[in-house]
């Protein structure tokens, strides 16, 4: 199962969109909302939800792994190192649930395109309580995707979990841990601010804080809803064509270098909003060369966008090879001259 990063808004299957709930094609994929549940489809999703909540919150990363698909167990270390990254967020969090959805992907085959399109739709698309799910390469099944939210001393946190009907036990599928708020702000004040930005005419601190308000409002990659693609009706044609994204490449000139980058992004670290910066480099396993690299790089990406500096407490730079080795380095944005 992949998960589909879809650019623009969702559409709708056998090309009908009307102003009631979507009637299912024959042979396509269906969903269903909480509201259209049955307590006896809705109370075990809810039940299992909760309870891999709670080994989450225990930090319980074995019982997890137990309780998850095959093909998920056997490579469970993404799932680990997003545990242990949220650990301090969920240790002693409660969890409430905000939205169950049922999806049903017929047939005996994997799906290159699967896509589900729950709730009702208008005739300008979404409607405050439906969802799209777009996954490549997803084998057929019953799924569900729970959202909970959680709340702990620490911070509050979404927490959306995928689940798989293996027999009669829902097990987990995949799993999403994304704060709620990020350098003590929400998505609302991210897109306030890239709003102001981009009157401005600081376009890359608007695409910066654009990029930040996507990332707390969605609850899991793959999952489209009225306000996700309202920021991107809003932003889908402001990214500054000088940045990586969607694949694309940027070349940085530093000096006599060219440097190839791969992203450019913000990242919250406790009330700090840092700028984090990933190249290409042959010497991410040589600390001396790597961290010479990263500070040109870092001078240049300040130099080339100077606007950055209004923005962002830290940058961080990281050299990345071809093998997957990575050398990190930091520098206050007060100390880049």
């Amino acid at each position: 199962m992949k998960v589909k990063q879809r650019a623009g808004k969702s559409f709708v299957l056998c090309q009908v969109l009307v102003t009631v709930a979507l009637s299912p094609c024959v042979g396509a994929q269906t969903c269903e909302t909480q509201s259209e549940l049955n307590d006896a489809t809705r109370a075990p999703l809810a039940t299992a939800a909760q309870r891999y909540f709670t080994m989450a919150a225990k930090g319980d990363a074995a019982s997890l792994r137990q309780n998850s698909i095959p093909s998920l167990s056997a490579d469970f270390s993404a799932v680990e190192a997003r545990l242990k990254d949220r650990q301090q967020d969920l240790t002693g969090a409660q969890a409430s649930e905000r939205s169950i959805f049922l999806l049903d992907a017929p047939g005996s085959a994997p799906i290159p395109h699967a896509e589900f399109l729950c709730g009702v739709f208008g005739k300008n698309g979404q409607t405050p309580g439906s969802a799209a799910f777009y996954l490549d390469n997803l084998p057929s099944g019953k799924y569900a995707v729970v959202v909970l939210d959680a709340t702990s001393s620490q911070a509050k946190t979404t927490f959306s979990e995928m689940l798989q009907l293996v027999g009669v036990d829902w097990k987990l599928a995949g799993l999403y841990i994304n704060p709620a708020t990020a350098a003590g702000h929400d998505s609302d004040w991210f897109l306030a601010k890239a709003r102001e930005y981009k009157s401005k005419g600081q376009m890359h601190n608007a695409w910066m804080f654009y990029l930040q308000a996507r990332n707390l409002i969605s609850a899991v990659p793959f999952m489209y809803t009225l306000a996700t693609d309202k920021l991107y009706d809003e932003w889908h044609a402001q990214q500054p064509a000088d940045l990586p994204g969607d694949g694309k490449i940027a070349d940085l000139t530093a000096g006599s270098a060219t440097y190839k980058l791969t992203a450019v992004f913000p990242a919250a670290v406790g009330n700090d909003l840092d700028l984090v910066v990933r190249y290409q480099s042959i010497n991410a396993t040589n600390a001396d060369l790597a961290y010479q690299e990263n500070v040109a790089v870092i001078k240049a990406v300040v130099a080339k966008f100077p606007e950055f500096k209004d923005a962002f407490a830290n940058v961080v730079a990281r050299a990345q090879d071809a093998a997957g080795h990575d050398y990190g380095t930091l520098l206050a944005m007060k100390d880049i001259k």
